[in-house]
C-alpha cells in the first residue's frame, strides 16, 4: 500500500504553487503579530492573509495604508513578500544555492522552469544567474535615483530606505508605496524624471526576464526569440493604444487629466496605460476617471503582462495568439503566422482554452462580489480584474470589501500570479496519451 507521499506526485506546478501559498502563510504569520503595526496591536488575521497574498502575488491591492500603519518591521516583511513574489521563490532559493556552491537537482531545475515559463530546461540556471543579476541592478539604479530625488525633503537615510522600497514594488509590479493617504504617485503626475523611471521599472518588470536577456545580448547576436518579438510588438501596441484611449476620453475631464497641461496629460496618459501592464502605481485618481475609461482599462487589465514576468492576465502572447487566429481564420488561411513562424495548434488551443477559463472564472468572482458587496457593477467588476491581472488598481472598493469579498478577491490575487495554466497542471490527477482518436463529426459554428 502507497504512503500519502507517494500517492501524491509533487510535480513541478504542484511545487510552485505549494512553495508561493508556504511565504504566503508565512507572511501571513509575521504581518499578523502585533510588531508589525505602528499601534502595537494587531491588524487582525484576515487582513494579514490579505495583505500577505497582496504583496506575494505583488498585486498591491491594499486594506490598510502601508506607509503609515506598519512599522518598519512591518514594511520589511512586505517588501521581502513582493521580492520573493515578483522573482520568484525558486528563484530565490536557486540564488542562495549558486552562492553557497550547492548542486542544484533535477527536481529543482524542472520548478525553476514551470517557475520561469521556460519552454526547455537547458540553460535554466544561466538564465537564473542573469535574472540575479538584472535584478540587482535595475533595481539599485532606481533606488539611487528616488533616494536622490527624495533626499533633500526627507534626508538622505530615509530618502534611502524609500528609495530601495519603491524601486523594488515598483520593477515588480507590487504596487505598494510608502508615501501615505492612499495616494500613490499622484503628487508626481507632472515629475518627469520619476515618470520616466517609473515607467522603465514597470516595463521592465512586466515585459519578463527571458525578454531582459534577449535584449541585453542583441548587439552581439542580432537576433530576438519569436517569444521576444511577440512580448515587445505587443508591449508596445498596447501601450500607444492605451495612451492613445485615455487621453482622448480623459482630455476634458476636469477630476483628472482636465486641469493638467497638454505635455503633462500625454505623461499621464502613457504612465497609466503602462501600469495596466500589472504595475498598481497611478498618478491620476482612477475612482474619478470616467466610466469608458475604466472599462476599457478592465479590458487592458484582463490582457496582464508577459508570461515569465512579475505580471498576471491571460498574458500578452496569449493575447496576440487569439487575435492572430481571428486574423488567419477571417483571412481564410490554415496557419497562424506571427513574424513568419507557423505557431502550433496545441499553443492556439491553450490560449483559447485559459482565456475562457478566465472569462468564466472572472464573471463568477464579480457575480460572487455582486452578491457580498452593495457597490457599483463597475467598481466591483475592476477590483476582480485588477486582482487577477495583479495590476492593483482600485476605484476605492478594497477598503469596503467585506469579509467573503477580501476571500474572493484573494483567491482571484492568488490564481492571478501563479497562473491559470500552472494551477490547472496543478490540479491534475493525471495526464496521458490518448491511445485512440473518436470520428470525426460536423457541427455548424456561427
Amino acid at each position: 500500500m502507497r504512503d500519502a507521499t507517494t500517492a501524491i506526485k509533487i510535480t513541478p506546478p504542484r511545487a510552485l504553487a505549494g512553495g508561493f501559498l508556504l511565504i504566503i502563510c508565512f507572511g501571513t504569520m509575521l504581518l499578523y503579530m502585533p510588531l508589525a503595526s505602528v499601534s502595537g496591536h494587531s491588524m487582525g488575521f484576515m487582513d494579514a492573509l490579505f495583505t500577505s497574498m497582496s504583496a506575494t502575488c505583488v498585486t498591491g491591492l491594499i486594506l490598510v495604508d502601508t506607509g503609515t500603519h506598519f512599522s518598519l518591521f512591518g514594511q520589511i516583511v512586505v517588501l521581502a513578500l513582493v521580492q520573493l513574489g515578483g522573482v520568484g521563490f525558486m528563484t530565490m532559493a536557486t540564488w542562495i544555492s549558486i552562492f553557497m556552491k550547492r548542486k542544484i537537482s533535477l527536481q529543482e531545475r524542472l520548478i525553476l522552469t514551470e517557475s520561469m515559463n521556460e519552454g526547455k530546461m537547458e540553460g535554466i540556471i544561466t538564465l537564473t544567474r542573469k535574472v540575479f543579476l538584472y535584478s540587482i541592478a535595475i533595481e539599485a539604479a532606481a533606488a539611487l535615483y528616488f533616494a536622490i530625488h527624495w533626499s533633500r525633503d526627507l534626508g538622505f537615510s530615509k530618502a534611502l530606505y524609500f528609495g530601495i522600497f519603491h524601486s523594488v514594488s515598483i520593477f515588480n509590479n507590487a504596487g505598494f508605496e510608502l508615501l501615505g493617504g492612499f495616494r500613490s504617485l499622484t503628487p508626481y503626475v507632472d515629475d518627469v524624471g520619476m515618470n520616466i523611471v517609473s515607467i522603465m521599472l514597470i516595463f521592465l518588470g512586466g515585459v519578463g526576464f527571458i525578454v531582459i536577456s534577449d535584449l541585453i545580448v542583441y548587439p552581439k547576436v542580432r537576433k530576438l526569440s519569436l517569444h521576444s518579438k511577440v512580448v515587445l510588438a505587443g508591449s508596445a501596441i498596447l501601450t500607444v493604444l492605451g495612451a492613445v484611449v485615455i487621453y482622448a476620453f480623459e482630455y476634458t475631464n476636469t477630476k483628472t487629466l482636465g486641469p493638467l497641461s497638454w505635455d503633462t496629460k500625454l505623461l499621464a496618459s502613457v504612465f497609466q496605460s503602462v501600469t495596466l501592464r500589472s504595475a498598481g502605481v497611478n498618478t491620476i485618481d482612477i475612482g474619478g476617471l470616467r466610466e469608458s475609461t475604466q472599462l476599457f482599462m478592465i479590458v487592458m487589465m484582463f490582457i496582464g503582462a508577459a508570461p515569465g514576468s512579475t505580471g498576471g492576465g491571460i498574458k500578452i502572447t496569449t493575447f496576440v495568439v487569439l487575435f492572430a487566429t481571428v486574423g488567419a481564420m477571417l483571412r481564410g488561411k490554415e496557419d497562424v503566422v506571427l513574424f513568419q513562424q507557423r505557431i502550433s495548434k496545441g499553443d492556439i488551443y491553450r490560449a483559447i482554452s485559459f482565456s475562457l477559463l478566465a472569462v468564466i472564472l472572472l464573471i463568477t468572482a464579480t457575480l460572487l462580489l455582486c452578491v457580498f458587496q452593495d457597490q457599483n457593477f463597475l467598481m466591483i467588476l475592476f477590483e476582480a480584474a485588477s486582482a487577477f491581472g495583479t495590476v492593483g488598481l482600485s476605484m476605492g472598493l478594497t477598503q469596503d470589501l467585506t469579509s467573503a469579498g477580501k476571500v474572493i478577491i484573494v483567491i482571484m490575487m492568488f490564481i492571478g500570479r501563479i497562473g491559470l495554466v500552472t494551477l490547472a497542471y496543478a490540479l491534475l490527477t493525471k495526464r496521458g496519451k490518448e491511445l485512440y482518436r473518436h470520428p470525426e463529426g460536423k457541427i455548424i459554428i456561427g
